[in-house]
């Protein structure tokens, strides 16, 4: 069977018809045991691993906001496939930017075509954990300059299907490493997935390492102060959790105007949330390049466009995007298995995962009746 070919336009026919072949399949990815396997390898295999990285690195040098604007619309599909595959991008990016290139000829291709499946395990390097007098995730010199890896990562997305984790850990001295773990390695154990409220089928759980032996071709960055500032893992700045969030808005919205053609009541609502989906969606893209670089699409109005303002706005969209299909849906979106229902608890989804805590206060304060500015 040949392999589909990489997607390089987001007006190519292609790409459309893989947003609709998630769509068809997303209400399947309900449960850890149903892990979405067949839509990560298509996307994998029609290029959307390469669409984050640069032509020296095996991409297609697509600029940060054409990358965003690709995760929003597979978002609008199926959130729990596009998320999976956000944290193997991560791991790509992480790779294809390290100065090691033993790391990068052991993995990088393998991941980028769908051979090898993986992820990452960093998250406690960029929360509060990462101050606590022992790390939990700890790391050793060898003699040979690699590294003994022990503890947890607690947050790793789809790691029991993994080839291959890119792991966050910290030496005693405060310096961090990330290091490629292949998941076979003695010592690594892979939980099979958390029963969650939503986005149970990308079967995140926690990772436990006893004394893991890694070599020096494994390291991807370190050790070094503040490894997560190195190499080009970053990717779009913190917009792409945003970008999903817009995503899932979309699909409730889609949902209301599909609705509304029988109900005319809905119209000027559907109307109304698709003018402010899209005028956050113009300023995420416009934010996702620096001043001077090409922009696909410009915000026709000033908003604040840092990371955190566009987060906090796409949060409370998303929420009540999803809310209102809830209230049209009725009693029967109130039954499992309607779309609705599963869009209403993703939305939740962006309460918890990588939401700054301003943020999070900031929803609080709404939610108790005051008001607060951290959204914009």
């Amino acid at each position: 069977m040949t392999s589909p070919p990489v997607i390089t336009r987001l007006s190519a026919p292609e790409f459309g018809s893989l947003c609709d072949d998630l769509a068809a399949q997303a209400s399947l990815w309900n449960a850890p045991e149903h892990w979405p396997g067949g839509p990560i390898h298509q996307c994998a295999a029609s290029g959307a691993l390469r669409w984050t990285l640069s032509s020296d690195h095996g991409g297609v040098d697509w600029p940060p906001d054409r990358q965003l604007l690709a995760y929003q619309r597979l978002a609008q599909a199926d959130l729990t496939t596009t998320f999976v595959l956000t944290q193997y991008a991560g791991a790509c990016r992480r790779i294809a930017g390290s100065q090691n290139t033993a790391v990068r000829a052991q993995h990088l291709e393998a991941l980028l075509s769908g051979d090898r499946f993986g992820t990452v395990g960093i998250s406690h390097l960029t929360t509060s954990r990462r101050h606590l007098d022992r790390p939990i995730l700890s790391a050793r010199q060898t003699d040979d300059g690699g590294l003994i890896l022990s503890g947890v990562a607690p947050w790793v997305t789809g790691a029991a299907h993994a080839e291959v984790i890119v792991l966050g850990a910290k030496l005693d001295d405060g310096r961090e490493a990330l290091v490629a773990v292949p998941t076979d390695l003695p010592g690594v154990h892979c939980g099979p997935g958390v029963s969650m409220i939503a986005l149970s089928a990308s079967c995140t759980d926690m990772v436990r390492l006893d004394d893991v032996v890694v070599s020096p071709s494994m390291i991807v960055a370190g050790p070094i102060e503040d490894v997560m500032k190195t190499g080009s893992g970053g990717g779009t700045g913190g917009l792409q959790t945003s970008a999903l969030a817009l995503g899932l808005a979309a699909a409730a919205i889609d949902f209301l105007a599909d609705e509304s053609v029988a109900r005319p009541d809905l119209a000027p609502i559907a109307d109304q949330l698709q003018r402010e989906c899209d005028a956050q969606l113009d300023n995420l893209l416009a934010a996702a390049n620096p001043p001077g670089e090409d922009q696909h699409l410009q915000p026709e109005t000033k908003i604040p466009s840092d990371p955190m303002a566009i987060r906090g706005r796409a949060n409370d969209l998303v929420m009540r995007c999803t809310q209102a299909a809830m209230t049209a849906a009725k009693g029967a979106g109130f039954v499992e298995g309607h779309p609705v229902g599963r869009w209403c608890r993703e939305a939740l989804f962006f309460l918890v995962w990588s939401c700054p805590q301003p943020i999070a206060q900031n929803h609080l304060c709404n939610l108790a009746g005051g008001s607060g500015d951290t959204a914009g």
